[in-house]
């Protein structure tokens, strides 16, 4: 009987900035839903991606007995855990200095959670943003393959094969490429559309969000439940995945990320969603953070630098300027525009600064003060004007 192979990968995030009550919805809604399912089918596996400061916030709340039910299912080899960014930023944006330390403290939450000992063969950059700087920096820090939108490869979708195992050709790093339209989806749907045409032997290679399994989509029919009873289906991970893949072929990716268009890419304009030239609140939170990591970074003596660089952190998050973008993404999320996050990350990146306590830190308090200003201006003149527009 022929079988539909999934290779599913599943991105467990919230952002740093995010409220309890946020984080609790997530926890209860999907991610109680994802291990508890997994823990009744053990035939199935998964690729898992838990960002570190999810991981501590989930403890915090008191979601240990969640954090140990992924501990489990990983004992049992039914999950492959990544390793990724430790705050979600978007790693093509960043200095390489800033991308290892995020990747490094990542590497020391997993350790606190999963042993001493425990050590990711694959990276998931966060929102799948990618350029040839996070390829040397993943190579170099000992990761076998990097996950990618199928984009990335060619500059459009449809044309990959995804039957290929594809490597970086600088790097040597393994590439997994994601189905971009299957995991645009209700994936447990579509793939049942797959198995009721009869399509046997087909590739289902999705990566998504794990929200979208309960907080963003309702299955009220319990399509996910079900679909891992078939008998039709087989599961891999990623690592077990790539393994089995015989024909090679080297490439060198586009820089590109999972929301990448085809035009963006051809412009030049692979990050438009966190980093627009036209877009001037995110020219200026670009300004400030930039201004954040440079004055953090020369005050690693001051007395108040766990406090600067713990505000950077979580400042620097993808989401402060994702919510910047205001772009209309219709499937399974609203317009992505929320003035209260931009302002939380605009916050997160003026603490940086202004718990600096040593006084050559004066001019750059100055400059970003003034960049604060006008940030919160344009965000709160552009939400308002919209809102007489649309309403009056």
């Amino acid at each position: 009987m022929n079988k539909i192979i999934w290779v599913n990968l599943l991105h467990f995030y919230q952002p740093p900035t995010a409220s309890d009550e946020t984080v609790i919805e997530a926890a209860e809604k999907s991610y109680k839903k994802i291990i508890e399912a997994l823990k009744k089918n053990p035939k199935i596996k998964f690729t898992l991606n838990i960002t570190g400061c999810l991981l501590e916030k989930l403890d915090q709340l008191g979601y240990r007995d969640l954090i140990a039910g992924i501990g489990l299912l990983r004992a049992r080899k039914q999950i492959e855990l990544t390793d990724s960014a430790a705050f979600h930023p978007i790693l093509p944006l960043l200095p390489e200095k800033e991308i290892k330390r995020n990747i490094e403290t990542n590497q020391a939450i997993q350790r606190k959670y999963f042993g001493k000992n425990f050590r990711a063969l694959g990276f998931f950059p966060p929102e799948l943003a990618y350029n040839a700087k996070v390829a040397k920096i993943t190579a170099s820090l000992g990761y076998q393959w990097i996950i990618l939108d199928e984009i990335s490869a060619w500059g459009k979708l449809g044309a990959l094969n995804f039957n290929k195992l594809y490597l970086e050709k600088t790097t040597g790093l393994k590439i997994f490429f994601r189905s971009r339209n299957l995991s645009k989806s209700y994936v447990p749907e579509t793939i049942f559309s797959l198995l009721n045409d009869n399509r046997g032997g087909a590739l289902a290679l999705t990566a998504t969000d794990a929200e979208l399994y309960g907080l963003r989509h309702s299955d009220l029919t319990f399509t996910f439940e079900k679909l891992l009873k078939c008998p039709k289906l087989k599961t891999l991970t990623i690592s077990e995945f790539l393994s089995e893949l015989k024909d090679t072929a080297e490439l060198k990716p586009l820089a590109s990320s999972w929301e990448s268009t085809a035009g963006e890419l051809k412009r030049n304009a692979p990050f438009a969603l966190w980093y627009d030239d036209k877009n001037k609140i995110q020219k200026l939170l670009w300004q400030l953070a930039n201004l954040a990591i440079a004055t953090v970074n020369k005050c690693q003596t001051d007395a108040n630098y766990p406090w600067a660089r713990f505000h950077l952190d979580r400042g620097l998050a993808s989401c402060t300027f994702w919510w910047a973008s205001a772009r209309d993404f219709k499937s399974f999320s609203s317009i992505s525009w929320n003035p209260d996050e931009i302002e939380r990350g605009t916050n997160e990146l003026i603490k940086s600064i202004r718990s600096l306590a040593e006084p050559n830190t004066k001019a750059a308090k100055i400059s970003g003060e003034k960049l604060y200003i006008k940030i919160k201006k344009l965000i709160w003149h552009k939400h308002w004007h919209h809102y007489w527009k649309t309403n009056y």
